[in-house]
């Protein structure tokens, strides 16, 4: 039988770091990063470093922060945990931009993907990519058949495309943006022309907007931000 793709609640941070942080000492500002990640570890099932400096003017890091959500009181649960793991940071930096959203079943296949990210697996690959969009509103009075067939163009080129995973995140209604798709590759160039395949489908006119997205690169260690935080 397929197996169905696990309910979670999956939160991107950009967090740039204030002036009082850069006013302490080495020794003291690893000391806020880790009270703060302990915290954050505590907060959620699983939590992914990333490099926002240099790559992305909104950030210093970029986290992916991922916990079950199968019940309907769990992001409420989640965003409390997460309110706490901030509170003693506060601060020390500046939240820049939070994206969320849930996964759910895809209503256009009975399956779920083999190129679909695991949030709480290990990261391996360098570079993450955090994607929102918004549909125009000619989309959703379209016959659903017809986005049937239009959505199956555009999975068809992106199984093209193996080696890089997919996380495709649920929030019409909760952000401004509908939805995040979450992406993982070893290769950006690649991506880059993922994306362009993905521009010249038919789908395509029927987004309204795709920006601003994140690029980030991955973190494997704590001790690593010692060298430039």
């Amino acid at each position: 039988m397929p197996v169905a793709t696990p309910q979670t609640l999956n939160h991107f941070a950009l967090v740039r770091f204030a002036p009082a942080y850069w006013a302490r000492t080495p020794a003291a500002r690893r000391q806020i990063r880790n009270t703060w990640l302990d915290a954050l570890g505590e907060a959620a099932q699983a939590v992914h470093l990333y490099q926002g400096f240099g790559v992305d003017r909104a950030a210093d890091l970029m986290l992916w922060t991922a916990a079950r959500a199968d019940t309907p009181e769990a992001p409420a649960g989640f965003f409390q945990s997460l309110r706490g793991a901030y509170r003693s940071v506060r601060r020390f930096m500046d939240l820049t931009e939070a994206l969320w959203g849930l996964t759910t079943p895809s209503q256009y296949t009975k399956t779920r993907s083999t190129q679909e990210l695991d949030p709480f697996a290990t990261r391996s690959l360098p570079y993450l990519i955090v994607y929102p969009f918004v549909k125009t509103t000619p989309w959703y009075l379209t016959p659903r058949e017809e986005r049937q067939t239009m959505m199956l163009e555009h999975i068809k080129v992106g199984k093209q495309y193996k080696d890089i995973t997919q996380l495709l995140l649920y929030s019409t209604g909760l952000q401004d943006q509908e939805f995040v798709v979450v992406y993982e590759t070893a290769d950006l160039m690649r991506f880059s022309q993922l994306v362009t395949d993905l521009r010249g489908t038919v789908g395509r006119a029927f987004t309204e907007r795709d920006t601003p997205l994140h690029t980030g690169i991955r973190i494997a260690d704590r001790q690593e931000l010692d060298t430039w935080l």
